[in-house]
């Protein structure tokens, strides 16, 4: 069985949704600069070895929907032969991709693979909601359908975990990401990106760039 390693990762930066500097930018955009500076940074590495490209996307819909992964793969300047799969394990998606493309290339399958995640919540407009809810599941699981904040309830109920004890793990985790930054151990792996940034009037609604 074949070994598989990364051999390279990058992101874009962070920013707030709808006011923050991604609002105009398609996700399916972002994810295609990724992958042309992922192929700019590793000149060794031929376009056409790249074998496939595995997404994440937790809400594959609207501006990241139809098959994102394949769609910026034909943004991007890979060649049109390599194709792409989009997965949803909504929250752990891009990990999903990442073990889906180790396990194909350990298999055999492939030698080469892009795998990450894309989202967006700026260019998301209202969920299509028509049939959303299958009334079998929501009577007998409704868990299946709970969002983020009563999931979290569910659990810290569940294993015990007190509200101090989250705001302590918070705590840390800002305090380490504040030393990272400090150490410069973000700077190999955040890609730039030039963006146009809406701002909306809030009396007209009017979006301006």
């Amino acid at each position: 069985m074949k070994n598989a390693v990364i051999v390279d990762s990058v992101r874009t930066g962070l920013a707030k949704s709808h006011r923050g500097g991604f609002n105009m930018t398609r996700p399916d955009d972002m994810l295609s600069h990724i992958i042309n500076s992922l192929l700019e940074r590793n000149p060794n590495l031929p376009a056409d070895a790249v074998e496939d490209i595995i997404m994440g996307c937790g809400n594959p819909e609207g501006a990241q929907g139809h098959n994102i992964a394949r769609n910026a793969a034909v943004l991007s300047n890979l060649p049109m032969s390599v194709g792409g799969t989009t997965i949803n394990r909504y929250c752990s998606s891009g990990l999903q991709t990442i073990s889906m493309a180790a396990s194909q290339i350990m298999a055999g399958c492939y030698d080469t693979i892009i795998a990450g995640g894309a989202e967006t919540i700026s260019m998301m407009g209202a969920q299509n909601m028509d049939n959303f809810v299958n009334p079998r599941l929501a009577a007998e699981y409704p868990g299946i359908y709970h969002p983020m904040g009563i999931t979290a309830e569910v659990v810290a109920k569940r294993y015990k975990i007190s509200r101090e004890d989250q705001d302590q793990y918070a705590l840390e985790s800002q305090i380490k990401t504040a030393k990272g930054q400090e150490d410069g151990k973000f700077e190999d792996e955040i890609i730039s990106v030039t963006t146009s940034m809406g701002i909306m009037d809030k009396e007209t609604k009017e979006i301006s760039m």
